[in-house]
């Protein structure tokens, strides 16, 4: 499959995702979003140039994103453990829920075809685009206790979503915090170590459906889990992940968060029109 593609391409291709990584790193630690939004367009356009089969392509980049966010947000929780900001109470108290979600998402997510998933990407990309220009610095921050109904709710729907996006639920659990009026460091602390469980669960639950419900012809592939975009992708996002934990406790985050947000709106428009190219 490799023989097709000439040097030009791969250092193409390297370079994309290098960049890729990079953004995605710093983010994961800037902003509490896991940098999945960020992973999932490069390892597809990466699997797209290699040739991998369209039918599965995007449930590949699914499961590497997911792979690749445990080693980021284990170095990004680290970081913001040492500033006091993460609550492993919270996430104790509705792990098992995300969990669940995780598990029905990955159902979803492997009954989708490609297109399907490509056009939920770009749809829930757009949102979360809207929120980090328009809103995210906008909400209160008055501590309030999280009523347990809730917890259970929201849990689940983190954990079922963000399997068919390839994320690690920071782009909702920031939001959901924030309207309990969680201090912004401490929300993106809680929620890079909620990634880190999503992560563990949907990478396990993404070979597994792979492995056993589909033909996979992709080289170096166990399931829905690409080594060589993994090992691409975690040594240079798990250096750049500590600088944007620290970067988050320094600097002002507005302009960071609209400059993202801008960027998500561009990956969604682009993912629109990848999914009109191939539905």
């Amino acid at each position: 499959m490799l023989g097709s593609i000439s040097w030009y391409q791969i250092i193409e291709l390297l370079l994309v995702l290098c960049i890729a990584a990079s953004v995605a790193g710093f983010m994961a630690g800037l902003l509490g979003v896991g940098g999945g939004l960020v992973m999932v367009p490069a390892l597809y356009y990466a699997f797209s140039v290699l040739g991998y089969d369209i039918s599965s392509r995007q449930h590949i980049a699914l499961g590497t994103s997911l792979a690749i966010i445990i080693p980021t947000s284990i170095m990004s929780t680290r970081t913001h453990m040492k500033y006091g900001a993460v609550d492993f109470g919270l996430i104790k108290s509705f792990g098992l829920f995300i969990v669940f979600g995780v598990i029905c998402g990955t159902i979803l997510a492997s009954n989708l075809r490609t297109a399907n998933l490509i056009l939920f990407f770009s749809i829930f990309t757009f949102l979360v685009a809207l929120f980090f220009i328009f809103l995210k610095n906008k909400l209160e921050e008055t501590e309030r206790n999280i009523p347990k109904i809730y917890k259970i709710i929201i849990g689940t729907i983190i954990g079922f979503i963000s399997v068919p996006l390839g994320i690690g639920g920071g782009s909702l659990s920031v939001p959901f915090m924030k309207l309990f009026g969680y201090d912004m460091r401490k929300a993106i602390g809680t929620s890079a170590a909620i990634g880190f469980l999503i992560a563990i669960a949907g990478t396990i639950s993404m070979i597994s459906s792979g492995t056993l419900f589909a033909d996979i012809s992709a080289p170096l592939t166990l399931g829905y889990f690409n080594l060589p975009g993994f090992l691409v992708f975690v040594p240079v996002t798990m250096f750049m992940a500590p600088y944007g934990a620290r970067a988050v406790q320094k600097i002002q985050k507005s302009t960071v968060s609209k400059v993202f947000g801008i960027y998500l709106l561009v990956i969604s428009v682009q993912s629109y029109l990848q999914y009109l190219k191939i539905r």
